[in-house]
């Protein structure tokens, strides 16, 4: 007999769970499909997110930060450290109960708001009269059916050709957060956010670290001037990152991965790695989800196809986050979610791609929202930009970080702010102000004229607004 429900959220990643609980606070009754499973078989809600992605990279980053700053910060505050010492498995514990603790936190908010959890996989039965038929297979299968569904199934590692996860030696994001033993070569494919910031972990605990990334310029999305003091501060950390290269074989043996590739100038290469992240994109996980069974039109490389709304080419099935095209990040999956139930709801949910904040949580932070400065130049927009740098902030020196800078972008004739750009420290924090006042349209002046606390590092914020006038004032 299957179990009825008005709205059906396969997925229990940022998007599945948000919709869900957003659904279920608009008076819809709910049930939400999800297969991730802990170490003991249970269920595991938060999708990559929050099991082998966002959640546990930022706890291995932390801790690895604070092992950082006792071998080498410390003694420049007063604090001297004797016979410092890494207790891996201790690490990789704290980050498996962060990782637990946010699993039971998504369950305990399904429990408050009364949302019906299936551990399983979710998969596309059919459509009659206008309702849609989901099966659970697992171990306790179910039949759903509800006017509603909500795809949220997320994404997975894009796997290189010819060098297939095994997650021993070849590492996808899951295998990187589960080393069990500092490697003395890590090599890492790929000079993206997961690259960078795993390398970034396994660098600060004592490996030697090098990157290989195919594109000629480092981190291209970002702005150039912002990328550029990124790529010499982390070259000054140790990181070896060599662009324009062309991978060719990669081949195993015993305990080590060995890497052929062509580099920039076009000389062949060879570097033997103990291990070898693997990080050069995701793909949309649709597999498995049966979508001809309703006529689900996917594109070309997987994806859902949606239009602005997220509506699917069938009646009352969306789609959402990273299975739908956009940027591959858990807080516009966060947003489309909401959007959508409420949407569901016959309300106007709305989600601006154009203040989507990006945050690499390296040391420094990089974040940015809005427009590059080489983008305003393609454009062809007229534009005024201001910088300051953290070494001129007073937190800064406080915290004994002034790394970096604050980058502003606003259009020549209005003021309106068109893009922020961070590289420095709490990078992840300081973008909030950005994207609010890009929200609301605000002007350079506007931010420039606020009141910020001092010190604080966001008084760097408005030393940069002050500056696309050519007024700062304290640098």
């Amino acid at each position: 007999m299957a179990k009825q429900f008005d709205v059906v959220v396969i997925g229990a990643g940022p998007g599945g769970y948000i919709a869900a609980i957003r659904a279920a606070q608009l008076g819809f009754s709910v049930a939400c499909i999800d297969e991730w499973s802990n170490a003991k078989g249970g269920p595991a809600p938060g999708g990559t997110c929050t099991n082998v992605g966002c959640i546990p990279s930022k706890a291995l980053l932390q801790s690895s930060e604070h092992f950082e700053h006792a071998g080498h910060a410390f003694k420049e505050h007063g604090i001297d450290v004797a016979g410092l010492s890494l207790n891996l498995p201790q690490m990789l514990k704290r980050k498996d109960t962060v990782v637990k603790q946010n699993n039971d936190g998504i369950l305990y908010l399904f429990k408050k708001n009364k949302i019906a959890f299936f551990h399983g996989r979710g998969a596309f039965a059919g459509t009659a009269e206008g309702v849609h038929t989901v099966n659970v297979t697992g171990a306790n299968a179910e039949t759903l059916t509800a006017k509603h569904v909500v795809i949220a199934t997320g994404s997975n590692a894009r796997v290189l050709p010819g060098a297939p996860f095994d997650e021993k030696l070849i590492l996808s994001n899951t295998g990187a957060l589960t080393i069990d033993a500092v490697p003395a070569k890590l090599g890492v494919i790929g000079a993206g956010v997961i690259g960078l910031e795993m390398g970034s972990v396994w660098r600060r605990l004592g490996a030697d670290v090098t990157v290989l990334e195919g594109l000629p310029t480092f981190l291209g999305a970002v702005d150039e001037q912002i990328a550029k003091e990124a790529h010499k501060l982390f070259v000054k950390q140790g990181l070896k990152i060599n662009l324009g290269v062309k991978i060719g074989a990669i081949t195993t043996a015993a305990d080590k991965v060995t890497v052929a590739y062509e580099d920039a100038a076009g000389a062949a290469q060879s570097v033997e790695f103990d291990k070898l992240i693997i990080s050069i994109g995701r793909v949309p996980n649709t597999i498995g989800l049966n979508a001809e069974a309703i006529g689900l039109a996917l594109d070309e490389r997987g994806f859902v196809v949606v239009d602005d709304d997220c509506k699917t080419s069938v009646a009352n099935v969306w789609a959402v986050g990273d299975v739908v095209r956009g940027p591959m990040l858990a807080h516009k999956a966060e947003e489309e979610g909401v959007a959508v139930a409420e949407r569901i709801a016959g309300q106007h949910g709305h989600t601006n791609f154009n203040t989507i904040p990006w945050v690499i949580y390296t040391s420094p932070e990089i974040s940015w929202v809005g427009q590059t400065e080489q983008q305003l130049k393609a454009a062809g927009v007229a534009y005024k930009a201001g910088t300051f740098p953290f070494l001129a902030n007073g937190r800064a020196r406080a915290l004994g970080d002034t790394s970096g800078m604050v980058k502003v972008l606003a259009d020549a004739t209005t003021d309106e702010i068109l893009g922020v750009h961070i590289v420095g420290p709490q990078a992840s924090e300081l973008i909030a102000e950005a994207v609010v006042a890009m929200e609301f349209r605000a002007s350079s002046e506007d931010i420039a004229r606020i009141c910020h606390a001092h010190p604080s590092l966001s008084e760097s914020t408005k030393e940069a607004m002050l500056a696309v006038d050519k007024r700062a004032l304290n640098f």
